[in-house]
């Protein structure tokens, strides 16, 4: 439990990080670790910089947004970068050449709050490509994309709007929308955000409809599906953090936090839970 790598970049501060993933198939001559340790990291000036942690350096340096950035995430074979913006623009950038790919504007206008992507089987939903991804926005809105790096492609699946009641206040001051791809569900996704209901949503994107509701008993700050085992994380703004059992719908609660949890994170191995709040990370066991 000690700091072994620290990266500073002065005047400017650090809205968003992703892991490089795992390769899929590991060079038999490079043992993985030296080679794919290295964190991507989005500023508030509209900069992204990878760093190597082996080589404790910043390797890249890249400036594809003018406003500050939300979020961040590698493609699955980590060959790409997705960054979003406070403006709403969707980056895809190469994270070899330093060169912007894509621009996305489907979500102008709305800070972007999650990117992620995930393995698809081919032929999946009749669309080329081996990776699906999906982009949230804080005007509760949710895109899926299929794409197909090597072939320059990028297709939209399908867009998802949900409904909210008329709030007084602005959006910053709303609950987070939140989307997750569902490790145990292919081709399901979670949302939760400001709605009519405080609720987390199951989306078939085969069905094309909400498959399932679970009731909450607070507006989500965080959510986090265990790439392990059915288990769902959702924290919330009253200090607390909720772990539900899927699909029984079976709730534990904690308390342990300062103020909103707003972050939570299930470790790879779905063993380890780490949620974070005000001035306090949490480590849990599972």
């Amino acid at each position: 439990m000690e700091l072994v790598v620290q990266f500073q970049v002065l005047n400017q501060s650090c809205q968003c990080l992703a892991w490089k993933p795992h390769p899929v198939v590991p060079h038999p001559v490079v043992a993985w670790g030296a080679e794919s340790q290295h964190v991507v990291a989005g500023y508030s000036d509209g900069t992204i910089r990878v760093f190597s942690v082996s080589r404790t350096e910043m390797e890249l340096k890249m400036h594809p947004h003018a406003v500050a950035l939300t979020a961040i995430a590698y493609s699955t074979d980590g060959e790409m970068i997705l960054s979003g913006g406070k403006d709403g623009l969707v980056v895809v950038s190469s994270p070899r050449t330093g060169m912007t790919i894509h621009v996305l504007v489907e979500h102008k206008g709305s800070p972007i709050t999650v990117l992620q992507c995930t393995r698809k089987q081919y032929r999946d939903f009749g669309v080329e490509g081996g990776e699906l991804w999906l982009a949230t926005s804080s005007d509760r809105r949710v895109s899926i994309w299929a794409s197909d790096w090597l072939k320059d492609k990028c297709e939209l699946l399908d867009w998802l709007s949900f409904p909210a009641p008329a709030g007084p206040e602005g959006l910053g001051s709303l609950p987070p929308s939140l989307a997750a791809f569902c490790p145990w569900e292919p081709g399901t996704l979670v949302y939760v955000g400001f709605g009519m209901q405080k609720e987390a949503l199951f989306y078939s994107l085969h069905k094309k409809q909400v498959v399932e509701k679970i009731s909450l008993p607070y507006f989500a700050t965080s959510l986090s599906l265990s790439p392990a085992a059915r288990f769902m994380a959702v924290g919330f703004g009253e200090r607390l953090l909720r772990l539900l059992r899927c699909p029984s719908s079976k709730a534990q609660d904690y308390a342990g936090h300062d103020d909103a949890v707003h972050l939570c994170r299930f470790a790879p191995s779905g063993r380890r839970l780490l949620t974070a709040s005000h001035s306090a990370v949490l480590l849990w066991e599972l």
